[in-house]
């Protein structure tokens, strides 16, 4: 770990943001905002490092027809800062389509349009991100028994340098998750990487194809694929009957409200568990109810054209997946009659979603401060400010990771202009002196004192 030494006087950033996906992005513009209201004595002074060597944001899955399942209004910045010059809004106008998207008469952009305008934000902050580098540790800097700074050692192609942070942002996004004992390979693809695995198929005629997964993302691929490959059979899989619509009615969505994350926050763990079952139908394996009837209607057409190529194998699960240079064989059980179905074909793609990654994965001995619930979970208070040990000084701030305190908009985009500004707030008032003491004796506090610190390892 790291000592104070006398003379040591690196240069010490109020914040080092880890990753740089939209909800970073986000955050670099409310800094920036708030830089240029205030003095060069006030400015909050920040660092984020992205491993990617650009902007980049699920590019695998930017299919050209896939909209957007958020209002446009939720976009970086609206929530927060109606005026904003980072808003969507802006950037139509910058692109010369504002009044063309207006007579569209649609809140729903494409997925494409809401990448490029990502990308536009974040070209607007890049004096405040290095690209192409990774970071891969985080170590205390002790000075009279407690940890003052964060040091944060980066690689690039440059090598190694350590910067030094009063409080971290980590938004290192989530990890595609694979069913357990399946491995990516050539042809067994996560749908994150679908269109990037797809060029590697041209020259080829796929004549079949396998998507395992009931959400919107296993829909959409079936769909793409049908498309795209007009000679070829593409067989979709899931444990379900069918297709479950997405719940967006209006009631419904003020799960997504930022007053939902105080209720959640505040609510009993067995309403929060009671919340997650009621409200997943909103999020979780579910599909467009528009996506569905296409599917449907496809279906049908290709039964009385007598051309089927569109086969849903529901109820059933696959359970072996054994990859060859030339194709692969699913294994498929039907979950009613226990039979089973040998697939072969040119590539299954698994759409079986994501998985947060590990918030204290880079700590090292770091996290050995970070506090842990009885469910061995970590303590994340109202501000996403990590629950620590009165011997860190510093704030850890999670943008993601925080769905068991949080709620569902955790790792959603409906609720992320909000939150960078919560967590901007929360860094002015510890600057300012105001509750920035984790020893003080607050109820949660005291709750999170019982707990045991984590192992760095966990």
């Amino acid at each position: 770990m790291s000592q104070g030494l006398p003379g040591d006087t690196p240069l010490v950033h109020d914040l080092i943001g880890i990753g740089f996906g939209p909800s970073n992005v986000a955050m670099a513009i409310a800094l920036s905002e708030h830089n240029s209201k205030v003095g060069r004595q006030d400015s909050v002074t920040a660092h984020f490092f992205e491993q990617q060597s650009s902007f980049g944001w699920h590019r695998g899955m930017l299919i050209d027809d896939a909209t957007m399942q958020v209002s446009f209004l939720k976009d970086l910045v609206t929530l927060r800062n109606p005026a904003s010059e980072f808003s969507f809004l802006c950037y139509l106008q910058s692109q010369g389509r504002l009044i063309d998207f207006i007579n569209h008469k649609n809140l729903f952009p494409l997925r494409v349009e809401f990448h490029d305008y990502f990308e536009w934000a974040a070209a607007k902050v890049d004096d405040l991100v290095s690209y192409g580098h990774e970071v891969v540790a985080v170590t205390p800097y002790l000075h009279d028994g407690t940890v003052e700074y964060l040091d944060v050692t980066v690689r690039s192609a440059e090598g190694l340098s350590v910067h030094r942070a009063r409080n971290l942002v980590i938004g290192t996004g989530l990890r595609p998750l694979m069913p357990e004992g399946v491995e990516r390979g050539d042809r067994v693809w996560h749908n994150s990487d679908l269109l990037r695995k797809v060029e590697g198929l041209e020259g080829e005629a796929p004549s079949r194809f396998v998507v395992v997964g009931a959400g919107q993302s296993a829909a959409e691929n079936v769909a793409y694929l049908h498309r795209r490959f007009p000679d070829a059979e593409v067989c979709a899989v899931f444990s379900r009957y069918g297709y479950s619509p997405a719940d967006d009615s209006s009631f419904a969505n003020r799960i997504f409200d930022p007053g939902a994350v105080d209720d959640f926050f505040a609510a009993p763990e067995e309403v929060k568990d009671r919340l997650m079952a009621y409200h997943g139908n909103t999020n979780y394996s579910v599909v467009d109810i528009d996506l569905i009837d296409d599917l449907y209607r496809q279906m049908y057409r290709e039964k009385v054209l007598g051309t089927e190529r569109l086969r849903f194998l529901n109820v059933s699960r696959v359970t072996g997946v054994v990859e060859k240079p030339e194709s692969v064989r699913a294994t498929v059980r039907s979950l009613v009659t226990d039979e089973e179905l040998e697939l072969d074909a040119d590539v299954v793609v698994f759409a079986t979603g994501y998985s947060p990654a590990n918030p204290l994965g880079l700590l090292g001995e770091v996290g050995e401060h970070c506090l842990r619930d009885d469910a061995g979970r970590v303590r994340v208070r109202r501000d996403y400010r990590i629950s620590t040990g009165p011997a860190l000084r510093c704030g850890i701030y999670l943008q993601g990771g925080t769905e068991h305190t949080h709620g569902i908009t955790t790792s959603l985009l409906s609720n992320t202009a909000i939150r960078v500004g919560e967590i901007l707030d929360s860094l002015l008032a510890r600057r300012g002196g105001a509750a920035c003491d984790e020893s003080r004796p607050t109820a949660e506090a005291a709750e999170g004192a019982r707990s045991q610190a984590a192992p760095s390892n966990l």
